[in-house]
């Protein structure tokens, strides 16, 4: 397939520490869809099970959203040349044309590919031109995204073969994202098709997602809790939120490692993974675990960001629900975002990492952590800003879309 070539805080000493080894936090900048009351380390971070949705509210909220349009339509920098990227891009075209099937089937590495790449391509293209009209107001982008996903929602039914959870992950991701910014922006999308819409959510998509993939690689289950969350914001679905914060919760410390952890990593929940032997073979054969390794790093990189990415969206969404799992991952989303951006930057690996060797490549995998940890919190991440200043503005890869663009300095 093409690629790019923590526990939870729970004591103030082990926020303390980590700040003082990072940087001094700044003041945070205003922040979109803040959470009603505050908390503290060691309280309930759950969300109220009464509280209503905030849309726009699927990775973007309207307060970034009118940042994002502001700083493009003053030709500020990045913003300017992250647009430009989006415009320019094969998705972002008017000439773009659905092609929906009833069964996606997908195999490992998606072989067989029997509309998978389709699905995929559709389901970013949808969001390329929901973006653009959230920014532009040009509607010819709202009704080329309405027109996708209503092709879609009309044809398909099932997904089948091995890749069939991680697919339904990849594509729901953008459905929902798109969505949610066509609904909620005055673009006239009809009623009767947003129903169908999320009738195709939660009949075809949410099936693949609530079960999870507990011992599959650890970027699986958090792309399709990343996807989860997504769905239950547009549907407005409390149950299936739950699920998804209660599935980050237990993957992220499955994903990224902390000395805290003790001298093995945390198994991956209902796996049945346990021991040093298993874990050590979970984790690509490595033995040595040091702060921000990931299960996926012996892998290759480009998983690993994958994984990385979806943590953070999926916080991203939490937040503009008023619920701060960015707090709860901070330590291992820092430290896993610094270790791996180190090696990108050129960095040799040293022996016991991986037999010495590396598959670089996160590709556009950091943008919403360093703009949390960095921009919004003061947090000093050079590895990573060295890596974002190399390669941004950064596109579309899978789930992933332009977020350089929606995504940086915003509050």
């Amino acid at each position: 397939m093409g690629r790019w070539t923590t526990k939870s805080l729970t004591t103030g000493a082990a926020l303390a520490a980590l700040l003082a080894i990072t940087a001094t936090p700044a003041t945070a900048g205003p922040r979109d869809n803040t959470p009603a009351a505050a908390t503290t380390p060691g309280q309930d971070r759950s969300r109220p099970l009464d509280a209503p949705f905030r849309h726009p509210g699927v990775l973007l909220g309207s307060q970034q959203l009118a940042f994002v349009k502001a700083k493009v339509a003053a030709g500020a920098e990045p913003w300017k040349s992250a647009y430009a990227k989006l415009a320019a891009d094969r998705y972002a075209a008017l000439s773009w044309k659905p092609k929906p099937r009833a069964t996606v089937e997908c195999g490992s590495a998606s072989n067989p590919n029997h509309g998978c790449s389709d699905e995929r391509d559709d389901s970013m293209a949808a969001y390329a031109h929901a973006l653009q009209w959230a920014l532009t107001g040009d509607r010819r982008h709202a009704d080329k995204a309405i027109e996708i996903m209503d092709a879609w929602a009309k044809v398909i039914r099932e997904h089948t073969n091995t890749n069939a959870q991680l697919q339904s992950g990849w594509s729901a991701n953008n459905w929902a994202r798109a969505a949610e910014l066509v609904r909620y922006s005055g673009a006239g999308w009809p009623t009767a098709s947003v129903d169908r819409f999320a009738t195709m959510l939660r009949t075809v998509y949410l099936p693949q997602l609530s079960p999870g993939s507990p011992r599959k690689n650890g970027n699986w289950e958090l792309i399709e809790t990343d996807a989860l969350m997504g769905i239950a914001v547009f549907t407005d679905d409390h149950k299936a939120f739950d699920q998804a914060v209660t599935m980050w919760r237990a993957r992220l410390p499955a994903y990224v490692y902390l000395t805290t952890d003790g001298d093995l990593p945390v198994p991956p929940p209902k796996a049945g993974i346990n021991g040093r032997d298993a874990l050590v073979k979970y984790w690509q054969g490595q033995q040595t675990f040091v702060d921000g390794l990931s299960q996926e790093t012996c892998r290759d990189f480009g998983h690993t960001g994958w994984g990385l990415a979806a943590a953070a969206q999926t916080a991203e969404t939490a937040r503009l629900q008023g619920l701060d799992l960015w707090s709860e991952g901070r330590q291992r989303l820092v430290k896993a975002v610094e270790f791996h951006t180190k090696y990108d930057n050129g960095a040799k690996a040293p022996g016991w990492l991986c037999g010495g060797t590396v598959d670089t490549g996160l590709g556009p995998a950091v943008q919403l952590a360093y703009n949390e940890y960095h921009g919004r919190e003061g947090l000093a991440m050079p590895q990573t800003e060295r890596y974002v200043a190399a390669n941004s503005p950064f596109g579309a890869d899978y789930f992933i879309g332009w977020e350089t663009l929606t995504h940086t300095g915003t509050p």
